[in-house]
């Protein structure tokens, strides 16, 4: 048995649990039978522990079955952070069915495009978003089920599980995950796998079934938070603690009355949490935290260097997206090296030029990360698109960076936001990051904005802490900060300051909407 719990099986028999769940999906009927009483879920609408949870997946699987879903059918969900997420989640896994979780900001007709486009043959819709109901209801032709409520059109949960046996299925087969992107250009596209997406091994090696706690602090729909933050934690026996919707503060509180363990953020969350009053940040007892994980945007080095500084050398970081798994980085190396996402294997990353030919050491190109064949990706009905994305067996999610001497990969920004002015390429990220680093700067977004002689030119578009007032004089100091720092060709033109940037909430700044709005101004 295990010295930390008990009830938690030697290493011999923890083995066996990861066998049992990537065969088979069966992971939370595991650790029902080693540790019933655990927690498994806290949410604002409720919790349960790994009994509660195993029965109801049992029951939802029973359910969906007696609706005609068979093994490799696509199931739906649109749903906040809520015990029913992890339900539907964990019994897609057990069923063998495709799980496709949608972004509850989407109107009706863009979530109607995706569960049509999955090929969904069930859709769950959280009543929270009810008033896509009737829409959802007329564009789509499935079974359609209401969470944590009544919804005209709906069928109840809650009625639909209340007459089938809670025992384990008897013929479990693992399901599989499909994502869709977010549609930068045209409509989005579902990502399939043959396999399931990796995850950094030195995380889950560092979960403690039925002691660690994971806090959830974006929403199950994106990649990052559900493999990340609910997959992967529920697979070692870790309890997982829900957010709904990000607040620096709360997130405190919640680490100190929860005893978090672990928690995956985005860069935005570590600056908002640094921004907060340091008699806030002492309030409160973190001394339970041993991991966080981050990745999605990236973290500027002023603003990873305080994080580390304040908690501890407890940051892991990793470059990943929707497709696949590219290279993760301790927060000892990072200091070593910092900026970096980490060294990959010699083969992994190609950086390639224009010409597609690999750039050397040092030298600025396109990423390409190379796609083991039992987990390549593809695009769901696209293959034109999955064409495109490999040169080989690598592809790429269109970052640019570049490799040092030693093999370190360094991200630049992607190649949609790249400024090009008067031939040379600008990357917003750099200026981003030494802009938060002045005092009266809380949010940025640097963008490209058409000059008639230099083809674009940079713009600040930024908000302010409280107890800083825009001003033209405001203005002009950042820019003087800029240009004491970097080269005076990448610094900003012009600084505008909102009370609000266009950010996703899983923290990516919505570049697009950012550059249109401007743009349109002209």
């Amino acid at each position: 048995m295990n010295a930390d719990n008990p009830l938690v099986p030697d290493a011999a028999l923890l083995q066996q649990m990861l066998t049992l769940s990537m065969a088979r999906g069966m992971a939370v009927a595991f650790w029902a039978r080693v540790m019933p009483q655990a927690t498994a879920v806290v949410a604002d609408a409720g919790s349960s522990n790994f009994a509660e949870l195993n029965a109801r997946c049992n029951q939802l699987v029973r359910a969906l079955r007696e609706r005609g879903l068979k093994v490799g059918d696509g199931v739906a969900l649109m749903c906040s952070n809520r015990t029913e997420f992890a339900e539907v989640f964990w019994a897609t896994r057990r069923a063998g069915l495709r799980f496709t979780p949608i972004n509850w900001h989407l109107t009706a007709d863009e979530a109607a495009y995706i569960v049509n486009d999955s090929d969904a043959k069930a859709l769950f819709l959280d009543a929270r978003f009810s008033g896509l109901a009737d829409d959802l209801a007329t564009r789509t032709d499935c079974a359609r089920i209401a969470i944590g409520g009544a919804v005209p059109g709906f069928e109840g949960y809650e009625a639909m599980l209340q007459t089938q046996a809670a025992h384990d299925i008897s013929d479990p087969q693992l399901g599989t995950s499909m994502l869709y992107t977010s549609g930068t250009t045209g409509r989005p596209k579902g990502v399939s796998r043959n396999a399931v997406a990796g995850s950094p091994t030195s995380e889950a090696a560092a979960y403690r079934p039925g002691v660690s706690v994971h806090l959830c602090t974006g929403p199950l729909y994106h990649a990052a938070p559900l493999s990340f933050s609910l997959a992967v934690p529920n697979a070692f026996g870790a309890a997982v603690v829900m957010m709904d919707g990000w607040d620096a503060q709360r997130a405190l509180q919640l680490i100190e009355a929860q005893r978090v363990t672990h928690t995956h953020m985005v860069p935005t969350m570590f600056h908002r949490m640094l921004s907060l009053p340091e008699a806030v940040r002492r309030a409160h007892g973190l001394d339970s935290l041993q991991y966080i994980l981050h990745g999605a945007a990236p973290c500027p080095v002023p603003v990873k260097r305080a994080l580390i500084e304040w908690l501890g050398p407890i940051v892991h970081e990793y470059y990943a997206a929707t497709e696949g798994m590219g290279s993760v980085v301790d927060s000892p190396t990072w200091l070593r090296k910092p900026g970096t996402v980490g060294q990959p294997e010699p083969g992994r990353i190609r950086i390639l030029g224009d010409d597609g030919k690999e750039v050397p050491a040092g030298e600025v190109g396109t990423v390409y990360l190379r796609a083991p064949e039992e987990s390549r990706f593809s695009y769901h009905k696209d293959p034109v698109k999955t064409e495109q994305a490999y040169v080989g067996q690598h592809y790429t999610l269109g970052d640019m960076g570049y490799l040092d001497a030693e093999g370190f990969l360094f991200l630049t920004d992607r190649s949609a936001n790249l400024i090009i002015s008067g031939g040379v390429n600008i990357y917003p990220a750099e200026v981003e990051a030494v802009l938060l680093a002045h005092p009266a700067v809380a949010d940025v977004g640097v963008i490209g904005v058409p000059n008639d002689e230099w083809g674009e030119e940079v713009k600040a578009v930024l908000t302010l802490h409280n107890g800083h007032r825009p001003s033209d004089a405001l203005a002009q100091e950042l820019i003087a900060h800029c240009r004491a720092q970097l080269a005076h060709f990448k610094c900003p033109k012009s600084v505008d300051f909102v009370d609000e940037l266009p950010r996703h909430d899983n923290g990516k700044l919505y570049k697009k909407k950012l550059r249109e709005a401007y743009r349109a101004k002209r």
